[in-house]
This record gives C-alpha cells, structure tokens and sequence, in this order.
C-alpha cells in the first residue's frame, strides 16, 4: 500500500490581480450595506435630477432644461462617488486603524489604491446607467455618436481622477471629522458654483472663467459638450482635470499619513 502523495505547500501571497479584486469586492459590500453612502451616491442625484428638470424651474436660455441638467447631474454623480464618499470613508479608516492594519498585510498601498479606483469606477458606472435611464424618461435627447460615447467616458474617468486625488488628499491630511464637514462643504459649494445645476452664465462675467477652471467645471461642460452639442472631444476640459489630477494625486502621495 503506497502512501497519499499531497501536494508541496506553496506558502506566499495571492496575485495582485486577486487581492485586488477581493479588497474592491469588500469595499462595494460595506458601500452597499451603508445606508447614508448610498443616499450620497445614488439617491440624491436621481432626486436632483427629478427636481432641476422642470423647465419652470429656472430659465437656461435656448435649448431643453433636461438637456442640460442631465450632464450636470452625471457630473455630480462623479464627484459624489469619487471625492465626497471617498474622502469620508477613507478618512475614517485611518481613523480606525483600518489602513495601518492593511498596511501588514500582503496588499501594498498600491494594491489598496488600486482595489478603490476598481471601487469608485465600478460605482460610478451604476450611477451612470441610472441617470441615464431616468434621464431618458424624463425627455433627454443626447447626442450619441462614437465621438460623443468616448469623449464623455473620458471626461469621466478624467474627472473621477482629479476629484479622487484631492479626496485621498484631504482624507489623508486632516482628521476624519474635519474631513466629514469639509468633504460635505466643498460638495454643497460646487453644486451651486460649479455649473452643475446652474449655467455658469447667472454668474457675474468677471468669475465665470475662474469657476470653469474648477474641476466641477470643467466636468460639467466637457459632459455637455460631448453630450447636448456634440462638439467633439472637449481638450480644454480634460486638460483641466488631468491638471487637477495630478496636482491631487501627487500632493497626496507625499502628505497621506497612513496612520
């Protein structure tokens, strides 16, 4: 009688590919089960959206209200997910010791940034899938062409990179509940000044290029642009956020205190 062969162990680490996906696989469970994260995410745009289409509402000039409140919304959604809910979270994870205990595990800092950009991006697409179909029901009429899809998606992913930049900035920066009023604060400012439900134009001349210069801004029109005139690729806007991406994620890098 021969003995059972088993095989060798094989101590070490998952692939990164892996330990990515499960730590972005618990971060969307905790997200669902958090009843104020999805109001944040996915409630209040679609009211926002409902609310801000009525074309009683305020004038925009030439051109459906819903054409043009439905890029904004979609925008809002962005910063919603990338820089109010994750600079909150990732705040009081510090908080909680959360990110110093990830930190002895096999996940790097670059395998959990990762695992949260999987995150927000996989969040994000459901917002945009949602206000979309709310969106059509309501009447919206957006231009879709090959150009338009890609340039909108490049907005996006250029506007989830700027706001989530200065989200881990700020998260990683001030103390969580210092984080909770500002993070809510810079969301309620740039609702109202960063042409995301109101046109820029009821704003005094002399401001207007200084707030499309913000990232809110600058997501808002390259979203219409692509998507209610269908002007081609909005370089400008992109510009503008790969600057605030930047500027956000390098800062961050070098100021984010772990513990």
């Amino acid at each position: 009688m021969t003995e059972a062969t088993w095989p060798s162990p094989a101590p070490g680490s998952a692939p990164l590919p892996k330990m990515v996906a499960a730590q972005a696989g618990l971060e969307l469970r905790t997200l669902i089960r958090n009843g104020e994260q999805l109001l944040l995410t996915l409630i209040i745009p679609v009211l926002l959206l409902v609310v801000f289409s009525s074309e009683a509402l305020i004038s925009i000039g030439r051109g459906s209200r819903i054409g043009f409140i439905a890029p904004g919304i979609l925008a809002l959604a962005v910063m919603s997910t990338s820089f109010t809910s994750l600079a909150i979270g990732t705040a009081f994870e510090r908080r909680y010791g959360v990110l110093k205990r990830l930190g002895a595990t096999p996940l790097s800092r670059g395998g959990l940034i990762a695992a949260k950009a999987v995150t927000v991006l996989t969040v994000e697409l459901g917002q945009v899938v949602l206000i979309v179909i709310v969106s059509l029901l309501l009447g919206w009429h957006p231009v879709v062409t090959a150009v338009s899809v890609v340039s909108a998606l490049l907005v996006i992913v250029a506007g989830s990179a700027a706001f989530s930049g200065l989200a881990l900035l700020m998260a990683g920066t001030l103390r969580a509940e210092a984080t909770l009023a500002a993070a809510n604060l810079v969301y309620l400012v740039l609702l109202g000044v960063g042409g995301v439900v109101f046109p820029l134009t009821k704003f005094p001349a002399a401001v207007r290029p200084a707030l499309r210069l913000l990232p809110s801004g600058a997501l808002s029109d390259g979203l219409r642009a692509a998507l209610r005139y269908g002007a081609g690729f909005p370089a400008r806007d992109v510009i503008v956020l790969a600057i605030w991406a930047v500027v956000g994620i390098g800062l961050a890098a070098r100021f984010f205190r772990w513990e």
